[in-house]
C-alpha cells in the first residue's frame, strides 16, 4: 500500500535585473573514464577544508540548479534562514553568480561554513553549473562541499512520521525515469538510500515497486524542484552534525543519462 504525492508547481517569480557576468569557472574533471576522479584527486594540492566544531557558528549555503529554476538557501541553523527561487531558464550560467552575491547579503563569503549543492539527476547543463560553482566556492573558501541527490531532497521534503520508504521518480529523457528509494532514519537524523538513484524504464520501475516488500510512499518529482533547496541545506547540515567534512574535489554530478547517447 502506498500514498502517491506530486510536488506542487511554483508560481513564476520575478527575477533580478540583468547584472554583469563573472569570469568563467574552471571545468570539472573529465568523467568519461572510471579513473578520471582518482587521477584528478591525486592532482589536488589545496589544504583540507576547515571544519568547525559541532556548535555551528557560521552559515551553510545551498544551491539547486538542476532545473531551469535557480534555488538558493542560507542559514546559521539558529535564528536566520532565507531561501528564494528564480526562473532563469537559459540565463542560469550568466546570472547565478550575481544572484548569489546579492542573496547572501548581509553575510559575506567569510561567514560560510559549508556549501551544499543538488548533484542531480537533472538537466545536464544546469546540474554541471551548480556543481562547478559549489566546487569553486569550496576550493576558494577552503570549506567542505556536500553533494546531495535531487531525489533525496524530494524525499526529505515529503517525509512524515510514518515508518515507510519513500520512492521518488522523476521524468528522464527517451521515455525513462530517474528513480530512487529512501528511508528516514529512526532518529530523524537523515536519509538512508535503500535503492540507489538510477535511470530505468517505467515498466521496470513499476515492477520494482510491485515487488517491494514494505510499505512505501510514491513521490512524483515533476516540478517545483528548486524549492527543495531548503531540504538540500537541511540534509547537508545533518551530515555536518555527524562530523562529515567532504573535500570539494569529491563533489561530482550525477547525470544519470548522457545528454546525447543512451
Amino acid at each position: 500500500m502506498h500514498e502517491k504525492l506530486t510536488l506542487p508547481t511554483l508560481p513564476t517569480l520575478p527575477t533580478l535585473p540583468n547584472l554583469p557576468t563573472l569570469p568563467n569557472l574552471p571545468p570539472l574533471p573529465p568523467l568519461s573514464h572510471a579513473t578520471s576522479y582518482e587521477s584528478h584527486k591525486r592532482r589536488v594540492v589545496a589544504p583540507l577544508p576547515q571544519c568547525a566544531l559541532p556548535k555551528m557558528n557560521k552559515y551553510g549555503l545551498a544551491l539547486h540548479t538542476t532545473t531551469p529554476e535557480l534555488g538558493l538557501a542560507i542559514s546559521n541553523f539558529t535564528d536566520d534562514v532565507r531561501c528564494d527561487v528564480w526562473k532563469l531558464d537559459r540565463n542560469v550560467s550568466n546570472l547565478m553568480h550575481q544572484y548569489l552575491m546579492e542573496f547572501i547579503k548581509p553575510q559575506t563569503w567569510a561567514d560560510m561554513g559549508f556549501v551544499a549543492v543538488a548533484k542531480g539527476p537533472g538537466g545536464f547543463t544546469g546540474t554541471r553549473i551548480g556543481v562547478v560553482a559549489a566546487r569553486t566556492l569550496g576550493q576558494q573558501l577552503n570549506i567542505p562541499v556536500f553533494p546531495i541527490s535531487t531525489l533525496a531532497a524530494a524525499a526529505w521534503e515529503n517525509r512524515d512520521t510514518i515508518n515507510s520508504a519513500i520512492a521518488v521518480e522523476m521524468p528522464a529523457q527517451r521515455g525513462r525515469v530517474f528513480a530512487g528509494i529512501y528511508q528516514v532514519s529512526e532518529d530523524g537524523s537523515g536519509l538512508t538510500n535503500v535503492m540507489e538513484d538510477t535511470v530505468i524504464t517505467p515498466q521496470l520501475w513499476q515492477e520494482k515497486l510491485d515487488s517491494w516488500n514494505d510499505n512505501y510512499r510514491l513521490v512524483e518529482a515533476k516540478s517545483g524542484l528548486a524549492a527543495t533547496v531548503t531540504s538540500i541545506l537541511q540534509l547537508a547540515y545533518l551530515e555536518w552534525q555527524q562530523g562529515k567534512c567532504p573535500h570539494w574535489a569529491e563533489a561530482l554530478p550525477f547525470y544519470g543519462q548522457h545528454p546525447i547517447n543512451e
